[in-house]
């Protein structure tokens, strides 16, 4: 298509929506619709809500539904609960029993004996 043939097509485009939009101005009710949502936002403002606000108050399980799936929201996942590490030290029979690493006298075994050796004081059940 050639470049002249496209902006024609084009003023004609725009010509037909200018018309559908002097026949949509004079719709008494997009009117009443328009005035609706004036007087809604001005009400939101006075109050200092949000549209999201409202829906939560009319509808509690779309508002905390942040997609646009309409029945139950999907079961949250839930990590797998950590398994119960024993870690027994060889020289004093020591016996530590720690779901993570963040344990005071695991961190300090590791700094003094090095993580792989104390991995290896690692007990199986």
């Amino acid at each position: 298509m050639s470049l002249i043939q496209e902006y024609r097509q084009t003023e004609a485009a725009i010509e037909e929506l200018k018309q559908r939009l002097e026949q949509m101005n004079g719709d008494e009710r997009l009117q009443r619709e328009l005035e609706f949502e004036e007087r809604l936002r001005a009400l939101l403002g006075e109050h200092n809500k949000s549209l999201r606000d409202v829906i939560a108050i009319l509808d509690p399980e779309r508002g905390t539904n942040t997609g646009r799936r309409s029945g139950p929201a999907p079961a949250a996942q839930q990590r797998r609960p950590r398994a119960v590490k024993r870690y027994k030290h060889p020289e004093t029979g020591e016996v530590i029993e720690t779901k993570g690493g963040n344990h005071k006298v695991l961190k300090a075994w590791k700094s003094e004996h090095g993580a792989d050796t104390v991995e290896g004081w690692l007990q199986t059940e």
